[in-house]
């Protein structure tokens, strides 16, 4: 009796609403409570591939219908935005979706034009190498006349670069030359910090306690340096100042390098092509006036190497067997879908995050370079934590 009238309690339903439906609209169904509204579960972002130019982003929306009947409804439009610091980076939409009953993944693609890395790069540094990422998304339903928004989904992106530039170790300097005996200075103490960023370029403040053990003074008239993020050269220069360090005494030399924030959009593309692993260093070398000869001099043991990962959307730890299986149908759709990049203003934003990225960084101060590296494009989630 009791499955008599379950089978037939939900065929009723189905006739009640298609009734309803005839007589009074879709539109009077949803205002009467009888349709129910649509709702998005969750959205689920990868990187799908990189060029020079271009970042495709793939992207799941689950749209939960709860009526019995298939909730076309003349179509749906589904829109979505991803903002990182304020700043848009990608936007998607996609029209005439039609979902049946229960969850249906609608999928999206989007492009994210390279060239606004370097702008959200340098709100990254001046947030304190902090990047709060907001991905929002819509549902909207121009029969029912209700727009239905997902879960503002947060997430935060940290970095370290520089910290272990911090260092008390001293450093011996050779010359390797037949006219002055090594080491010919030592390096007593290394700092850096972040200076000014502009939309051009990105400072890097250092200081170095120099000492010279020498009888005689010994000139510091230049140093260089070279700047490069996965063997993508992205500064290089040199120092003005010039300073005299007199013998057997202690100095404090002071330098600002700048990375050349135009060659970060090239940055960005060996990043993501790394599986979001980068190797920054930093290579040295000095003028130096000693004895009254002018010798050029490289500065290895300062060469700064530091590696870090970044995990945007949060499933590059996810794996097929740890994921939880569910029922899902893919959504149809009648009209083509478009993608479009944004160029809202940069803004600060604080924002209450949900998860924080995990941010794996190594610091090594030898010359020795070796990275082992794994193709992209994780496409696994984490039940929708971007």
């Amino acid at each position: 009796m009791g499955l008599t009238s379950a089978l037939f309690g939900g065929k009723l339903r189905i006739a009640l609403v298609a009734l309803v439906l005839v007589a009074a609209g879709v539109g009077g169904a949803y205002a009467t409570g009888v349709i129910g509204a649509p709702s998005v579960d969750r959205v689920d972002n990868r990187f799908a591939g990189v060029n020079s130019t271009e970042t495709v982003i793939e992207t799941d929306l689950f749209v939960s219908n709860p009526n019995p009947l298939s909730a076309n409804l003349s179509g749906l439009e589904v829109d979505y935005g991803v903002e990182m610091n304020g700043i848009r980076m990608a936007t998607g939409e996609k029209e005439g979706v039609a979902i049946g009953r229960g969850t249906s993944a609608v999928p999206l693609r989007t492009t994210l034009e390279n060239e606004r890395i370097p702008e959200w790069w340098v709100s990254h540094i001046q947030n304190g190498e902090h990047t709060d990422l907001v991905v929002d998304a819509n549902v909207s339903s121009e029969t029912l006349g209700q727009t239905f928004k997902a879960p503002e989904i947060t997430r935060s992106i940290d970095t370290d670069l520089l910290s272990a530039f911090n260092s008390t170790e001293t450093r011996e300097i050779d010359a390797d030359s037949p006219v002055v005996s090594d080491p010919v200075l030592y390096v007593n103490e290394t700092s850096a910090e972040w200076g000014e960023s502009t939309s051009e370029r990105t400072a890097l403040e250092l200081t170095f306690v120099v000492h010279n053990p020498k009888p005689y003074p010994i000139a510091v008239s230049e140093l260089g340096y070279d700047i490069s993020m996965n063997d993508v050269d992205v500064g290089e220069g040199t120092t003005n100042s010039e300073y005299v360090i007199s013998p057997q005494s202690t100095e404090t030399i002071e330098a600002t390098t700048y990375i050349q924030n135009d060659k970060l959009d090239e940055w960005w593309v060996s990043h993501l092509e790394r599986d979001q692993t980068t190797d920054l260093r930093i290579d040295f070398y000095a003028n130096l006036d000693a004895g009254g000869t002018t010798l050029r001099v490289p500065l290895d043991p300062l060469t700064y190497e530091k590696t870090f990962e970044t995990d945007i959307f949060g499933n590059k730890a996810a794996s097929a067997g740890n994921e939880t299986a569910t029922e899902t149908t893919t959504a149809t759709e009648t009209t083509t879908e478009t993608a479009t990049t944004s160029t809202a203003t940069t803004t600060e934003t604080s924002t209450d995050t949900a998860t924080a990225a995990t941010t794996t960084e190594t610091t090594t101060t030898t010359t020795d370079d070796e990275t082992t590296t794994s193709d992209g494009g994780t496409t696994t989630t984490d039940d929708g934590l971007l």
